[in-house]
């Protein structure tokens, strides 16, 4: 029986969406085009949200550094003596990957290389022999017709493979088979191009510029990259903007590596997806698409604010200014309660109760049980792809997840019709964590869960199609029902 047709759309708008998105400046420009689509409007941290900016029955969105998001919704009704709960779900949009260097022209042997920087914990290996190009977000200026000195960003991605990070033949080592281990600083260096003495002088006499990388002008990297990668970037922002733009005009850029070879659905049922990313753009569609659906939707639902939080720089410690340990979502939930506070409450009153009545649902991929590795799980947690979302527990707390926080979302997904696993790392191996622990230490109650996977951080991971739909049918009963489900309990702190 192959999969049916409702599962494989939803699978398929998730293809869609990772394709697009090869780094977390995409994910998040996608994500805004589908909240804008659905109604949510933006709203500017720099900006004042009083006066009726925010208000009941609203739908909002803010960015942080074009790779951090928060979306929300507002209830129509307002409570008497109720504090303001939140429903809130939490992914990351960022991914292992291959980041272009600061200063990436290197030459040797007669091939052009482009230096890269690994970012993240990746399966480095993977990511020989693949098709590989180019995407991220550049500084410009003068483009649009702004002055000369005006500086704007913009999002490229190559639409074709341009680099490579060639393996050594068998003839050569034969030792290869045994362990495939490559120096990520000195032997996965990708090939660009031959190195081309002719280009390279047109290039500089047509800048003004020094072959040699020079670092005296502030405003000029035109020395620090191979002129080949320049032309690719300027030819590929004046496609996207309308404009032609010249290789003088990039001033900074922020480019990863991406394979070019496309998601797809795959498996002899179409059960499963074959992509790049999906730690951790499986939760980012998902949470993005549950909060369109509540929102949309005419059933009766809580009257809570429903929000979804997608952070960059998980992979890396989540210790910047837009990641998980930034006060993006303290900012967001402070701002959003002193808006809508009742008349005898304080801002900070406001602010204190509405984190206590709030909850996050942690979102990440979980660890699939390989059938050629099963001694890797405990034998009693072994969650398997297609059958259910996870449930991740941790006693040491590299994951959030308490009893308390676990039974809500039980109930919540009995309502959805959704099944759940249980995780638990064995006690001879390390266990990962997630933005849960992180997050929860602001005051939030937390569960971390995630779909099962397989080759997580490989440049190409595994997915199951039933997976997708079970996540968005929770986030979707989470944001409409849990405040329903939340009353029920009874906490003694």
């Amino acid at each position: 029986m192959s999969t049916s047709p409702a599962l494989l759309k939803t699978a398929s708008n998730f293809v869609s969406f990772v394709n697009a998105s090869p780094t977390p400046f995409h994910a998040v420009h996608n994500c805004v085009t589908r909240l804008e689509g659905a109604g949510f409007l933006r709203l500017n941290e720099r900006e004042s949200w009083g006066n009726g900016k925010v208000k009941r029955g609203g739908k909002y969105f803010v960015t942080r550094n074009q790779s951090s998001l928060i979306a929300f919704t507002i209830p129509e009704s307002e409570g008497k003596d109720t504090p303001l709960g939140m429903s809130i779900v939490g992914a990351h949009t960022d991914s292992p990957r291959f980041i272009v260097k600061p200063v990436s022209k290197r030459e040797k042997a007669g091939f052009a290389e482009v230096g890269v920087e690994t970012y993240g914990g990746g399966i480095w290996a993977t990511w020989l022999d693949r098709d590989l190009s180019i995407a991220g977000r550049v500084v410009v200026s003068g483009a649009k017709g702004a002055a000369k000195d005006s500086y704007s960003s913009h999002l490229v991605k190559v639409d074709k493979p341009v680099l490579r990070m060639p393996t050594l033949a068998i003839h050569l080592d034969r030792t290869v088979n045994d362990k495939l281990s490559y120096n990520t600083e000195t032997q996965m260096v990708p090939i660009l191009a031959l190195a081309s003495k002719e280009l390279n002088k047109a290039f500089v006499e047509e800048n003004n510029s020094s072959a040699e990388v020079s670092f005296a002008e502030p405003l000029d990297i035109t020395s620090h990259h191979h002129p080949i990668l320049l032309h690719l970037i300027a030819q590929n922002l004046s496609e996207s903007i309308g404009e032609s733009v010249t290789p003088s005009q990039i001033h900074d850029f922020e480019l990863s590596l991406y394979d070019t070879n496309p998601a797809t659905i795959g498996g002899a049922l179409d059960e499963f997806i074959f992509s790049a990313r999906m730690d951790n753009l499986f939760s980012t569609f998902a949470g993005v698409e549950g909060l369109v659906a509540s929102s949309a939707s005419s059933a009766p639902s809580d009257d809570r604010v429903a929000m979804f939080c997608g952070w960059d720089h998980e992979e890396c410690g989540s210790s910047s200014a837009f990641g998980a340990q930034s006060n993006f979502i303290e900012s967001i939930i402070e701002r959003v309660a002193i808006a809508l506070k009742l008349d005898s409450e304080s801002e900070g009153e406001a602010y204190q109760r509405t984190l206590a009545s709030s909850f996050l649902l942690s979102s990440d991929v979980g660890h699939s049980v390989h059938p050629s590795f099963m001694d890797k799980h405990e034998e009693n947690h072994r969650p398997l792809m297609n059958s259910g979302i996870a449930i991740k527990s941790n006693s040491n707390q590299r994951y959030a997840t308490t009893s308390q926080t676990v039974f809500p979302l039980r109930r919540i997904a009995a309502e959805a019709g959704v099944p759940l696993q249980e995780f638990l790392v064995r006690n001879d191996c390390a266990c990962g964590s997630t933005i849960g622990p992180l997050v929860s230490k602001i005051g939030l109650r937390t569960v971390d869960i995630g779909a099962p996977i397989l080759s997580m951080h490989s440049i190409r991971e595994m997915a199951g199609v039933r997976d997708v739909t079970y996540l968005i049918d929770l986030f979707t009963k989470f944001f409409e029902k849990f405040g329903t489900v939340d009353t029920l309990a009874s906490t003694v702190d």
